[in-house]
């Protein structure tokens, strides 16, 4: 899978999530959103790799990149220094971002296996899709 393709898949999941949300289909939706994160991210490593060279300058396992844990997509995209400003910036500006990536954190692969209510599934929705402090909206920014 390419950059492109992944980025395309980030966008529909979110979309599939919100069909989801309004077809009342909240553990599904719940899924899909955090889904869109994790193909996100993705396409942030993707961008990394294009941009930077980086697996040809060090020892790097492929298989990283199978893993769903958002906070470990980050530091495989190179992005954990720009995170954690952008968190400080949102906390001391008191925009959302910050609250939005706490909620979206919280997002597993096993999610799809679990039962989630309306409100669980509007809240993760809201703090990925939310423009223009939303987890996707900073993911764009990277990829």
């Amino acid at each position: 899978m390419n950059q492109a393709q992944l980025r395309t898949m980030a966008e529909e999941r979110l979309e599939d999530a919100k069909a989801l949300l309004e077809g009342g289909r909240w553990e599904f939706a719940y899924y899909a959103t955090g889904y869109a994160v994790e193909c996100g991210l993705k396409s942030c490593i993707l961008a990394r790799m294009i941009h930077t060279a980086w697996i040809f300058e060090e020892k790097w396992d492929a298989k990283q990149c199978r893993d769903h844990d958002f906070g470990k997509l980050v530091i495989l995209a190179g992005l954990t220094d720009q995170l954690n400003l952008d968190l400080r910036a949102s906390s001391v500006a008191g925009t959302e971002f910050a609250e939005n990536w706490n909620t979206a954190k919280k997002w597993t692969v096993a999610s799809r296996y679990e039962a989630k209510p309306e409100a669980e599934a509007r809240e993760l929705y809201a703090a990925i899709a939310d423009d223009p402090d939303g987890v996707l909206q900073w993911i764009r920014t990277h990829w």
